[in-house]
């Protein structure tokens, strides 16, 4: 695993937010999960404009910390089946810090949101 690889996957565990570069960087919470940033926009979620028209975005993780940069990456934007991918849904769900209906949120997200995979594009 190459050293930049290795410095997505630690600061993608250890924090649980990164900024995503749309019209400007925007803050967005996420889950690394099998190799992959997951985040969910839409709906009642963070509002994370036309990522998942795009291919690729520009990611960056910082140090929970002290909130220096720690690394920069690209990373390719797919959109996740969330009925074939429930593992997935399943990991966010249970991620996911306050939510008003946390016991039906998968149901939500399945009819309001859209469930994003970012996956580095490093070496």
């Amino acid at each position: 695993m190459s050293d930049i690889r290795a410095a997505v996957e630690e600061g993608a565990k250890k924090s649980g937010v990164l900024w995503v570069t749309l019209d400007r960087p925007r803050l967005a919470w996420h889950v690394w999960h099998d190799g992959a940033v997951y985040l969910v926009t839409g709906g009642e979620e963070q509002d994370l404009p036309g990522l998942d028209a795009l291919d690729t975005a520009r990611v960056t993780l910082r140090s929970k910390d002290n909130g220096a940069r720690l690394v920069e990456f690209d990373a390719r934007v797919g959109v996740v089946d969330q009925a074939a991918e429930t593992e997935v849904v399943a990991v966010l769900v249970k991620e996911r810090l306050n939510a008003r209906d946390s016991e039906h949120l998968a149901e939500r997200w399945a009819r309001e949101s859209t469930v994003l995979r970012l996956t580095p594009l490093t070496p």
